[in-house]
């Protein structure tokens, strides 16, 4: 082999091992570059020059071994490492990581489909997930009712401040324990007011109101005097003040009782049971000319009232004196908060008390009602039955409708109680319980904050606690993702020998999960990087003094000629 071959076989090592070294710088430079993926030069030998290509053995002798000059090396490959990184918690909620061997789709400006591990995203001014070149993120769009709708691939928008529609009401969940040892409601709180007459005889339903005198034979009432009436109590609990005009919204003491009747929230319906509300005295119930106040069956639906509960708020007279009598039965009041289709907080109470109990378990009445109530307040009534063991068996008059008329709202308001979740239980401290668990109804909200799910599902979350699914981060995988084209700023293209892009949702398909808030780190190893920097710069010292010592000896030759 002639001198001249030596030296370009060394320049071939030092050529070679420039690769190596420049495949090192390129690996230390980024090796804080998010979700970077080294490489490393392979090498390979070049042509052969052959002088013999060897003998087979034989009878007599042996056979040779082929005599052969290599020519140096040359860069075979450069194989990217596609090794999981480590994976770093930023905080952030854009920042996503894949723990896997999926990439993140993004467009670039150019309509590019490109691939990267990158994760570090953000919202533009229109709220669209951008990468931070600007290129969009791909995704598939959630619909309208927040299902993801796979297939074609889509912009994701998370509208950070937009506002949400308010949701009203369908559904509200009770739970708790009605006290198996209660007394039965048995008999109704009674309010009597003293017999009330004209001075020409006893009054009824007919009577005037300005025709009412007291004892002394003044009047009650006059045309336009307004009649208050507040502090009254029901089951302990204020009701809210009414205010009546003689002459206009009430003339007759029948007007006064049926307006009494809607004030106070007397269910009248046959299925409450006992004569409840609001009548006049005829002489054997109670005495003639006497308003009779009948309540609900119950502690919780008693109705409590003195003489000043009822005031001529033009004159400052108490027209009306009263004596009570109490109710039976313990029961449990509890009172909670629904939507209109506005948002609006309407307010709805459920008075409850022991209707029966035999060998076949319990049953409890409920009384629903509500001041927001436009119709006069009363929803409705029905019952809450359980077993021998106190469990729930069934529910009448679950299904409640408010009127809403002149609110803006959607009028009635219809939704229905689940009471499932009710137990018919004797409680260690004798008292009964029920509360709302949940209603489907919301306010109006502002999307405040979103998080991305292992899944890729991104769910925004409102200022009113309703939450809403925008879509869901699409992934990538390729049957030889070494074959990828780098295309810099950490992105990929399809390559010849990559295979194509096969889309799924994370989780799917060995695509790995998303780490939100964390970035992938590079997967450089710098110890192993300076290990093969030390090598390659020897092999490159190595090849530069053959050629350096081929030089010196062709010199030498060079001086023999002379």
């Amino acid at each position: 082999m002639a001198l001249t071959s030596a030296m370009l076989t060394g320049f071939t090592g030092i050529k070679s091992n420039q690769f190596a070294i420049e495949t090192i710088g390129d690996n230390v430079a980024n090796v804080n570059t998010t979700a970077f993926k080294n490489q490393r030069a392979l090498f390979e030998t070049m042509f052969y020059s052959t002088r013999s290509g060897g003998t087979e053995p034989d009878e007599t002798t042996g056979g040779t071994n082929p005599v052969q000059f290599g020519h140096g090396s040359t860069l075979a490959a450069l194989q990217r490492n596609f090794g999981q990184g480590q994976l770093q918690s930023t905080g952030v909620p854009s920042d996503v990581a894949v723990d896997g061997d999926g990439f993140f789709i993004v467009n670039s400006a150019g309509g590019d489909e490109l691939y990267t591990r990158d994760g570090s995203f953000s919202l533009d001014s229109d709220n669209v997930l951008v990468a931070s070149d600007g290129s969009t993120v791909q995704g598939f769009a959630a619909d309208a009712a927040g299902a993801i709708v796979e297939g074609a691939l889509s912009d994701l928008v998370i509208p950070v401040g937009a506002v949400s529609e308010a949701e009203a009401t369908t559904g509200a969940v009770l739970s708790g324990n009605l006290d198996a040892s209660s007394e039965v409601a048995a008999t109704p709180a009674v309010v009597t007011s003293e017999a009330l007459s004209t001075g020409a005889g006893a009054a009824d339903a007919a009577t005037a109101l300005t025709d009412l005198v007291d004892a002394d034979g003044a009047a009650l009432f006059a045309a336009g005097d307004v009649i208050r009436i507040s502090g009254v109590e029901k089951g302990g609990v204020m009701l809210p003040d009414t205010t009546l005009t003689v002459g206009t919204e009430v003339t007759t003491l029948g007007d006064l009782a049926a307006s009494l009747e809607d004030s106070l929230l007397i269910n009248t319906d046959p299925a409450a049971g006992g004569t409840p509300g609001v009548t006049i005295g005829d002489g054997t119930t109670a005495p003639a000319g006497a308003l009779l106040i009948t309540s609900n069956l119950g502690e919780t639906s008693a109705i409590s009232m003195e003489s000043a509960d009822i005031r001529n708020e033009t004159t400052g007279a108490l027209p009306f004196t009263f004596t009570s009598t109490p109710a039976t039965g313990e029961g449990v009041t509890t009172a909670f908060l629904v939507n209109d289709s506005l948002g609006n907080f309407v307010e709805v109470r459920l008075r409850t008390a022991l209707e029966s109990k035999d060998d076949t378990g319990t049953v409890w009445r409920f009384f629903a009602e509500s001041p927001d109530d436009t119709s006069g307040g009363v929803l409705g009534t029905g019952t809450i039955s359980f077993d021998q063991n106190g469990q729930f068996v069934s529910a009448t008059g679950t299904d409640l409708s408010l009127a809403l008329a002149g609110t803006g709202a959607v009028t009635p308001l219809t939704f229905s109680m689940d009471l499932s979740g009710m137990t018919g239980l004797a409680g260690a401290d004798a008292e009964s319980t029920m509360v709302l668990e949940s209603q489907d109804g919301r306010p109006a909200g502002t999307l405040i904050e979103y998080e991305i799910g292992p899944d890729g599902v991104i769910t925004g979350t409102f200022s009113n606690s309703a939450t809403q699914v925008f879509g869901q981060l699409a992934l990538a995988t390729f049957t030889n993702a070494e074959g990828l084209l780098a295309r810099g700023e950490n992105r990929y293209a399809v390559g010849a020998n990559s295979g194509a892009a096969v889309v799924v949702a994370p989780q799917t398909e060995g695509a790995g999960r998303i780490e939100a808030g964390s970035l992938e780190l590079s997967n450089v190893d710098l110890s192993r990087e300076f290990v093969d920097l030390i090598t390659a710069s020897t092999g490159f010292s190595a090849a530069g003094r053959v050629v350096r010592t081929a030089d010196d000896l062709l010199q030498e030759l060079l001086l023999l000629v002379r």
